[in-house]
């Protein structure tokens, strides 16, 4: 017999919640995959998916079928967050690594702002005093860590606005700024970093596999990917600093 609870849970979102996780549960599975081919061997597939679950679980729980957003893309995001939480919970990727990425942000918006032009990984590299070996480690270590402002940025001013289901004015008009500066700075990209962005994030290959098209290594794939991120902090950082003055 249903409880009052899941009563109210299914008058709110027009749907069963227990058949929403069962009939969504590859979802879970799907996002896991994906997250763990960037991610260390130590990160088990396992336990991303026993986190996601937990995502999957709370968004059937609070979804809104009148907010707008399809379950699936809301699930999508309440998932997703759960396993980055689940990561970061488990603290692997060292704060050097983190400061290292934001330094090169940094050093990359200096030499594009002064030569007009992208910045070459050479460098990129001479500007931090570090060998091209040195700094492609440094790439690897951004793209597998989380830590560029694209992701971070479209979850705080993007995701979260579908999470939310009700944004103010304001809020929905800064997200409609942050979507379009990521774009421009997206387009802005050499052609290279744009196509393995779009082979990861749209077509939804892993590094791997990315590797295999374009006849390149797995490393050197997460180089690419690490030095598109940190060239979209970098471009994004004008873009950060209009929206804290406004």
């Amino acid at each position: 017999m249903a409880t009052p609870q899941l009563y109210r849970e299914t008058a709110r979102t027009g749907q069963d919640p227990g058949e929403m996780v069962a009939r969504h549960a590859d979802l879970v599975r799907r996002i896991a995959h994906h997250l763990a081919a960037r991610l260390p061997a130590s990160v088990e597939v396992d336990d991303l998916i026993q986190a996601g679950m937990v995502g999957l679980l709370e968004a059937a729980r609070q979804y809104d079928h009148k907010a707008g957003a399809s379950f699936e893309t809301y699930a999508s995001i309440r998932i997703r967050g759960a396993m980055i939480d689940e990561i970061r919970r488990g603290d692997w990727v060292p704060r050097s690594v983190h400061r290292k990425a934001r330094e090169a942000a940094e050093a990359t918006r200096r030499i594009e702002q002064r030569e007009g032009r992208a910045a070459t990984s050479r460098e990129i590299a001479r500007e931090l005093g570090l060998s091209l070996d040195e700094y492609g480690r440094l790439l690897e270590g951004a793209a597998r860590g989380f830590l560029s402002s694209l992701e971070e940025d479209a979850e705080e001013h993007g995701d979260a606005r579908v999470a939310a289901h009700a944004p103010a004015a304001g809020e929905e008009l800064e997200s409609e700024q942050f979507q379009q500066a990521l774009a421009q700075a997206i387009e802005g990209l050499p052609e290279r970093e744009r196509l393995v962005l779009s082979l990861y994030y749209e077509q939804e290959l892993n590094l791997r596999e990315i590797g295999a098209v374009l006849g390149i290594t797995e490393s050197r794939v997460c180089q690419i990917h690490g030095q598109a991120m940190v060239r979209l902090r970098s471009r994004l950082q004008d873009w950060r600093d209009l929206a804290l003055a406004t």
